[in-house]
């Protein structure tokens, strides 16, 4: 989850807390009391293979022979799911390929190399943990290194490392090809709520880009942590990218917890707390989280897509008929309301819900 913008460097960052990845490499037998999740024994997990996340061909989309079609399965993906896997995107394998290459050898950097790109005091961007804003809340089994590369004027580049080499130029073509993607799906979501096709894309076009980067490492006993707590994304759209072939990713669909299985070289697409809203309630986003493998480490890559600087959060005219579902607040509020909170289910939407509501 990211919701950032340049003035949200001074709304707060996280606690510092122990890296994950080293303590996982200490070998202990125990995970350490403040990562354990009791609630996680009562927790329902589907088995039902029917139950898997919609995929959508951006391909047929911008093909007029299929489009209809496509458009369709889109709309009911936004509306009954939240999620989605993006195939056929235009992004090259290579890219996506050298994106991941790079994310792992940054995580494969000695810990004191990796820590000189740490989160400055009070900013949510570089090396370490998110959402941390108690000394006596659960953590999550993982460590991320989050960069904001959109749009180019706030770019922090003290904190793009040199090492791996290639990371910073990788990474710049990885933002673009994002930025592209999301445009292109806004455009087409616009279509499907019935509002001229331009609006979300002009609302967005200047808007902030984050990328987190996560590292989950193997855990001696996975059933009792979590490696990203539930959670819907406090943003309008999220690209994510598996980097290797661990999965994790789960998201509650009617009171259970559903894996989703990444296609190779997919997008998992899902709607964030912004578009609900500017939807009125239309289009839903979902509660996600991320679990652990007891042997082998994950690693994955997640774009976050926020309105320019000064949009107005709440919902569409085009879209009150019945009235509207939610508040009206100006991003910056907005932004502050999400880094200041943990991970805490749809908190941030609830907070944002009308009274009349409750």
């Amino acid at each position: 989850m990211a919701a950032i913008d340049e003035a949200a460097r001074s709304f707060g960052g996280s606690l510092p807390v122990e890296n994950v990845q080293h303590l996982a490499a200490n070998n202990q037998l125990r995970v350490p009391d403040r990562y354990v999740r009791p609630e996680l024994e009562h927790d329902l997990i589907s088995d039902d293979r029917w139950q898997e996340i919609p995929v959508i061909d951006l391909g047929r989309l911008l093909d007029s022979r299929f489009s209809q079609e496509e458009k369709s399965k889109l709309h009911d993906a936004c509306q009954n799911w939240g999620f989605f896997q993006l195939v056929n995107h235009g992004v090259s394998g290579e890219l996506i390929e050298e994106m991941k290459g790079v994310v792992e050898e940054f995580f494969e950097l000695p810990l004191s190399e990796k820590k000189v790109y740490a989160q400055p005091v009070d900013s949510i961007e570089g090396y370490g943990q998110a959402f941390v804003v108690s000394d006596d809340q659960k953590l999550d089994w993982g460590d991320m290194f989050f960069l904001v590369p959109q749009p180019l004027p706030i770019r922090n580049m003290k904190l793009w490392p040199t090492n791996p080499p290639r990371f910073r130029e990788t990474l710049e073509k990885y933002s673009e090809e994002l930025k592209r993607v999301q445009l292109c799906l806004l455009g087409l979501i616009s279509a499907n709520l019935g509002i001229n096709s331009n609006k979300l894309i002009d609302m967005f076009k200047e808007g902030v880009q984050g990328v987190r980067m996560n590292y989950y490492p193997p855990c001696p006993e996975p059933g009792k942590v979590l490696g990203l707590s539930p959670h819907s994304d406090g943003t309008g759209l999220t690209l994510l990218l598996q980097a290797n072939q661990v999965q994790g990713l789960q998201i509650r669909k009617n009171g259970q917890w559903v894996s989703v299985r990444p296609l190779a070289g997919a997008f998992v697409v899902n709607i964030g707390d912004i578009l609900e809203i500017l939807s009125n309630g239309r289009y839903k986003s979902i509660e996600h989280r991320a679990v652990i493998d007891g042997e082998k480490e994950r690693i994955s890559i997640a774009g976050f897509h926020n309105p320019n600087r000064g949009v107005t959060i709440g919902p569409m005219e085009e879209m009150v008929i019945d009235g509207e579902l939610y508040k009206s607040i100006n991003l910056e509020d907005f932004v502050r309301l999400g880094v200041s909170s943990k991970l805490d289910g749809k908190n941030l939407l609830e907070m944002m819900k009308l009274e009349i509501n409750h």
